[in-house]
């Protein structure tokens, strides 16, 4: 009992960097949003008729988009909602150029009602590096 009354900070050092390093996975499965592969988001174009959004801005999308994709950038969203409202029931998989604004762009969907949302993980450079197809 005394190493715990003399070395009270290093304890709660320990117990702080704990959580926040498990923090992260206990986000991830409280959190609506899934991650998806490559290979898993074909699986649901194929299976479940998804629906690929890009929302990658302008300029990032000189480079192309996955085929059959709906553009529709980050700072776009909450005005051209309505768009996406005839969609809600289908799975709907967010992607941007390496996964990190396709995260923030399916909080907004989920506010809205979307129920099943998913993001691509490694975002389109991903989906290039295993070798998938890409439109221009």
């Amino acid at each position: 009992m005394s190493f715990v009354q003399t070395n009270w900070m290093l304890i709660a050092v320990f117990v702080v960097s704990g959580g926040m390093l498990i923090w992260p996975f206990v986000q991830r499965r409280l959190s609506l949003v899934k991650d998806v592969t490559s290979a898993e988001a074909t699986q649901l174009l194929n299976r479940r008729n998804a629906v690929l959004l890009d929302v990658r801005e302008p300029k990032e999308f000189e480079g192309g988009k996955l085929p059959g994709a709906i553009h529709i950038p980050l700072s776009q969203i909450a005005s051209r909602m309505g768009e996406l409202a005839k969609l809600v029931a289908r799975p709907v998989v967010a992607y941007c150029d390496t996964g990190r604004k396709s995260r923030t762009a399916v909080g907004m969907l989920a506010k809205a009602g979307f129920k099943e949302i998913y993001t691509l993980q490694g975002g389109i450079a991903a989906w290039k590096k295993d070798g998938l197809p890409v439109e221009k």
